[in-house]
């Protein structure tokens, strides 16, 4: 009697079958197309893509590839099939957009910061001494007149026109 092949190899000495091939009870053949994305030790990636888009398309996508982009592809699909779970309706469109809305968000609080800052530093400026204003007696407030504080060294500074 010959030695015990261990569980899981193929006749050879190969290795277990991948993770979709597992998954699908069928032999992993030499030139099958999940083998490379989907490895035996990450069994949730095929299960997963599986579920939300069936081992056909699955298979039909990756053959209609060029090689180089199979990968970017099944990480693609990973990705959405989580994501799909998690939000059946909307997928990764869902994540996107919320990040979108937490992104605008972040960029209003900015706008008010920064505003704020902005009045903190003119209200520092006025703090250091203005010299007396007085109004023009020579013109008309219907006018374009244009209101203007004197510091002590010598600088004007617009804060706004008529």
């Amino acid at each position: 009697m010959g030695p015990m092949r261990q569980k899981g190899q193929r006749h050879g000495g190969a290795v277990s079958p991948c993770a979709a091939c597992k998954l699908l009870r069928r032999k992993c053949l030499k030139d099958c197309v999940f083998a490379p994305y989907f490895p035996a030790k990450e069994p949730y990636k095929f299960a997963i893509v599986h579920k939300i888009f069936g081992a056909s398309n699955v298979n039909k996508m990756l053959q209609v590839l060029p090689e180089n982009h199979r990968s970017d592809a099944v990480n693609s699909m990973v990705y959405e099939a989580i994501a799909r779970v998690q939000d059946p309706v909307y997928g990764c469109v869902g994540t996107i957009s919320s990040l979108h809305r937490q992104l605008e968000a972040l960029q209003t609080q900015l706008a008010f910061a920064q505003a704020e800052l902005v009045h903190i530093k003119t209200l520092h400026r006025f703090d250091t001494k203005p010299l007396p204003f007085t109004f023009p007696t020579n013109k008309d407030f219907s006018g374009d007149v244009d209101m203007a504080f004197v510091y002590e060294d010598g600088a004007g500074e617009s804060l706004w026109s008529c």
